[in-house]
């Protein structure tokens, strides 16, 4: 959605917020994690595939291979949903 006009994008505050959410340490772990399965030749670069970790980094999960799976990006960022449009969670 386009932004309104005359918006300008307050980066600093952007930033501070990043690191308030764990910030670029969660994605830092994600692509370790990925350079790992290749490594294995679980996935190889570009593939579209996306590892999806059982019990999520968020949650105390760990890089370990045996946490995670290969999957289909699709498969791994869509959740089910209600008929309402919900996110009915994973599980």
């Amino acid at each position: 959605m386009p932004s309104a006009p005359g918006y300008v994008r307050d980066y600093q505050q952007e930033r501070k917020t990043e690191l308030a959410r764990g910030g670029r340490r969660k994605h830092t772990l994600r692509l370790r994690a990925r350079r790992l399965a290749v490594k294995m030749g679980m996935v190889k670069p570009h593939d579209g595939k996306d590892l999806d970790h059982e019990k999520p980094l968020s949650q105390g999960g760990t890089n370990s291979p045996s946490n995670f799976d290969v999957e289909s990006a699709h498969a791994n960022r869509s959740y089910p949903r209600t008929s309402k449009g919900a996110i009915k969670g994973k599980g």
